[in-house]
Order: C-alpha cells, then sequence, then structure tokens
C-alpha cells in the first residue's frame, strides 16, 4: 500500500498564537479555475470580498513554499498554500490565566470566565490557547478538551501533539472525573442530593440548549454544599459532557445558575459585564495518566462569589 507522503510545515508562522490556515488545492476536472486567483475569489470571495482577496495576494499574504503565491499563477490541483486570516476585533478579557500544574507533556491552566478555550467565530485571539502559546512561548500547545467560555476553571492543555491523541481519549471514553461548582438560587423544597437525567439537544445558531423527549443522553449529580438567605452552593458531578449540560439541569430544578445569561431567558447580546460573571467553576479533574499510569488530580485555584 502507498503511504501518503508527510505534508511540508507551514512557512509563516504563528501570529499572535494563531496557526495560519493551509489550503490544498483541489482536484478541478471541470476546469473551472484557471488561475490562482479564480479559486481564492471562488473560495472565500462571498466571506471577505473579491477586493479583500486581491489586496492579499498583492500584499504577499498567500504564501507556499516557495514563497508568496501570484493570483496570476496557473492553477494546478494538490498544490499547498496558507496564509493568515484577518482577526475579527475583539474586547481583552480582563483576566489571566493561572497554570496550576505543567511538565513536559501537560500543562493544566485556570481558565477564567469570558475567555474562550480555542478560537471559534469571533473569539479568536482572546482564547485561553492563543493567550497560553503566546505568553508561555509554547506554539504547539493544544487542548485536550473545551470548556465553555462563560464557565471558569480547569482545562488540560498537551504540550506535544503526538500525546494529544491520548489525553482526548479519556475524555471521550469518560475516563476523566470532572467536579463542578456553582453558586445558585436555594430553595429547600428542592430534595438535594439528584441525579438528573435526561435528553438534551442543542441546534446549531441557536443559543438555548433544550432538554426533549427520549433516551438520556445527558446525567449530572448535583449535591447541596451549604446556603445562606436565599443562596446555596452545589457541587456538579457531570456523567456526561453534553453542550451546557450543568446549566439546562441546574435551570431545569429551578435552579438556575446565578448570572446565566441563557438560563432560564437568554438576554439580549450587548457588552460583556465582566462584573457578573456565570458563578460555574470547573473546581476538579481527575484521571489516570496514559502514558506513566499515575493517578492524576487538579484542583482550581479560583473562587466563585456566594456562600460558603
Amino acid at each position: 500500500m502507498r503511504r501518503r507522503s508527510k505534508a511540508p510545515s507551514s512557512p509563516l508562522p504563528q501570529r499572535d498564537g494563531i496557526d495560519p490556515v493551509r489550503v490544498r488545492f483541489p482536484e478541478d476536472p471541470e476546469g473551472r479555475w484557471g488561475s490562482v486567483r479564480e479559486f481564492l475569489v471562488d473560495r472565500y470571495g462571498r466571506a471577505i470580498g473579491a477586493g479583500r482577496v486581491d489586496e492579499m495576494l498583492a500584499g504577499g499574504r498567500f504564501v507556499g513554499v516557495d514563497g508568496p503565491v501570484g493570483g496570476d499563477e496557473s492553477y494546478a490541483a494538490g498544490r499547498l498554500v496558507w496564509f493568515h486570516r484577518d482577526f475579527p476585533a475583539e474586547t481583552p478579557v480582563p483576566f489571566g490565566i493561572g497554570v496550576v500544574y505543567r511538565d513536559e507533556r501537560l500543562l493544566v491552566a485556570d481558565k477564567p470566565h469570558f475567555l474562550a478555550t480555542m478560537p471559534r467565530g469571533r473569539h479568536v485571539t482572546e482564547t485561553a490557547l492563543a493567550r497560553l502559546r503566546r505568553e508561555l512561548g509554547l506554539p504547539r500547545l493544544q487542548p485536550a478538551h473545551r470548556l465553555d467560555r462563560l464557565t471558569a476553571g480547569l482545562v488540560l492543555f498537551v504540550v506535544r501533539e503526538e500525546d494529544r491523541g491520548a489525553y482526548q481519549t479519556l475524555f471521550r471514553d469518560r475516563l476523566v472525573r470532572k467536579e463542578y461548582e456553582a453558586v445558585a438560587p436555594y430553595d429547600p423544597e428542592v430534595r438535594l442530593p439528584v441525579t438528573v437525567r435526561s435528553r438534551i439537544e442543542k441546534e446549531r445558531g441557536v443559543m438555548a440548549a433544550r432538554e426533549v423527549p427520549g433516551e438520556p443522553n445527558a446525567e449530572s449529580r448535583i449535591e447541596l454544599v451549604g446556603h445562606v438567605g436565599g443562596l446555596g452552593r452545589y457541587r456538579l458531578v457531570p456523567v456526561t459532557g453534553r453542550t451546557h449540560q450543568l446549566r439546562v439541569h441546574m435551570n431545569a430544578l429551578g435552579l438556575p445558575i446565578l448570572h446565566d445569561p441563557v438560563y432560564p431567558v437568554v438576554r439580549e447580546d450587548g457588552p460583556e459585564d465582566f462584573g457578573r460573571p456565570l458563578q460555574l467553576l470547573a473546581r476538579t479533574l481527575e484521571f489516570t495518566d496514559p502514558f506513566t499510569g499515575v493517578e492524576m488530580r487538579f484542583e482550581s485555584r479560583l473562587a466563585l462569589s456566594g456562600p460558603g
């Protein structure tokens, strides 16, 4: 069997902790693209406009293994080209990232509220991944899993790309025990502890996930740790990892997490209120290291407001 040759490394360095985009020119049996420009305009013109593609070509922004690519060059299927996207304007998140643990394979970070784990949508350079790459000089750093942007706490990153799959498998196979902490209303009528099981679905482009009839695909253990007045502090242990699972389950109990902008009511889009973070924290991570067999346990150094 013929072995595929390894793709060449990018001729462009990272920019602000973000990798360049790599494009492999596809086969063109219909002869639609006579030149590099025709293909790039067809591929990206709708998103950024043909004029912007021309500006990027003129500025040498599209680069091949031998240097900048000219728009009038003949199209060749299989050719590799790299470029950096124009980054969106982002409001800086005014909280730092703590490093809880670091060795030659792993980095465990304390992600603050409002900071996305990795680039997605309008959050690109203001993400935990991009920041840590820049601040620690670790350009190959990759997340082993994702923590919701509005949730603070522990995120596991992998220092070496070749180790990433082993740690991702732990999360995929539910071999990582995660414990969260939340502040939410206290209601003596809600009997706790309780294990909540339901079916949660989330449509692409819709802010809120929802519970629907059907076979449960989400399970959470919810315990009351303590309460003062009308607020309680809760320990949340997810068995599964559906999007917004803990927030959906707490809301379903009539205990929406404090300062949640989605549950029970989606707030109007507007500037971030950094003074009112969602009171949800990824408190602990526990797993057996797949390479050493050592039992690992990490605890966040961040704290929520509310009752002790």
